[in-house]
């Protein structure tokens, strides 16, 4: 059994949930989004609670993951994900214009990051960024984006990271200081 996809999934006040025959269309405060079900997965409401049904015992795998997925989409229509982003290197920096992020990262020239539909990019500072929308895996896939533009550098430590990210650093080379 999945432990996982037994779990209920409570539905709050002002989130509406339409269960259909492949994919469930869940609408809330923050936005709407349509979930497409695995083969076999099945969803049933009773009063506040989501429960995720399966059909046998080949599926379980798939139930834990449909209802996480649906779980996670229940909470993203109702508070929202985010992600913060710091920049970090001497010149390196942000600024929103309109829908287009516009990132000075060392390059001889300027990258133009256009915001995708459903996700909200804050610059606070010129070095601090927040993604947020109500699709979890978009925000994800939006910062992973963000930070492949310039992954921090192993050595100086400089460039996109997620804020909190534990980066190592590795030391240079040795003969640089015997030499000097």
């Amino acid at each position: 059994m999945s432990r996982i996809g037994r779990k209920p999934i409570e539905v709050p006040a002002g989130v509406k949930v339409q269960v259909s025959a492949g994919a469930i269309d869940v609408q809330g405060p923050k936005g709407k989004l349509k979930i497409p079900l695995p083969r076999g997965i099945k969803f049933e409401q009773k009063g506040t609670e989501l429960n995720a049904l399966r059909e046998n015992d080949s599926q379980t795998a798939l139930h834990g993951l449909a209802r996480a997925l649906v779980a996670n989409a229940v909470m993203g229509v109702t508070t929202g994900f985010k992600k913060d982003l710091d920049i970090v290197g001497v010149g390196y920096r942000a600024e929103l214009k309109g829908k287009i992020v516009v990132l000075n990262l060392g390059y001889s020239h300027q990258i133009e990051f256009p915001v995708p539909e459903g996700i909200q990019i804050t610059v606070e500072k010129q070095t601090h960024m927040t993604v947020s929308g109500a699709d979890r895996a978009l925000v994800g896939q939006v910062s992973a984006n963000l930070r492949s533009l310039r992954p921090p550098d192993p050595y100086k430590q400089k460039g996109i990271r997620i804020t909190g990210e534990r980066l190592k650093k590795k030391v240079g080379k040795a003969g640089a200081k015997a030499a000097a």
